[in-house]
């Protein structure tokens, strides 16, 4: 993760390299202090620029995480997409989201909390979409979900484990554990439920059976 700028002087920052100064800045606090940590007059005081300066490239605090999140879901992209063409491996695809979620805390804070974001943004919704297919690609290759409802099931069943266990270790619930033994424990995670590209079983029930 980049280091946040701390010097007072703004003659190093021109253009684009003041906004990436000010998410640097962003994402550094979001990590270490959560989302609610940030206000963009801080940011700009740690800057070292006027409270002007975030406001003319974020607008306000909802434009600022809206680009993290769009950087943190073509990251995510990027990532999952390298290791699907580098292993061919879905359950390594899911050991690097697990990577990518404990090496970018302050990005996955942000990223599946819409209520920080600017609703509709197409920059958003262009990178989230990327993401989601980088997830979606290997179940769909594999021609194991014969049709939309079985690759929704197992896109979800996938999300949900790799998700969940990048949660529980970001909130501390699993303390003690490092970034290496993390990739061994979502291994044993992922491989303890079987072959990740098949779908639910009819013992597993189905989602409009759940609140019966």
């Amino acid at each position: 993760m980049a280091t946040p700028p701390s010097g007072r002087s703004t003659a190093r920052y021109h253009h684009g390299d003041l906004r990436r100064a000010l998410m640097d800045a962003a994402v550094a606090t979001v990590a270490a202090d959560g989302p609610a940590a940030v206000s963009l007059r801080g940011l700009a005081a740690r800057a070292g620029v006027s409270h002007a300066a975030p406001v003319h490239h974020f607008g306000d605090k909802a434009g600022l995480f809206t680009a993290v999140a769009v950087e943190g879901f073509d990251l995510l992209a990027d990532e999952l997409g390298e290791t699907w063409e580098g292993t061919g491996d879905f359950l390594e695809v899911g050991v690097r989201y697990v990577h990518f979620a404990l090496s970018h805390p302050g990005h996955f804070a942000v990223m599946f909390h819409p209520d920080l974001q600017r609703g509709g943004d197409p920059e958003l919704q262009r990178s989230k979409e990327r993401a989601f297919a980088t997830l979606r690609g290997p179940i769909v290759a594999s021609g194991k979900a014969k049709d939309r409802r079985s690759l929704q099931a197992v896109s979800l069943a996938s999300w949900s484990i790799v998700h969940g266990l990048a949660t529980l270790i970001l909130s501390g619930n699993l303390p003690e554990l490092s970034l290496a033994d993390a990739d061994v424990l979502a291994r044993r995670v992922l491989a303890s439920r079987g072959d990740p590209l098949s779908p639910p079983s009819a013992t597993q029930g189905d989602f409009r059976g759940a609140r019966r």
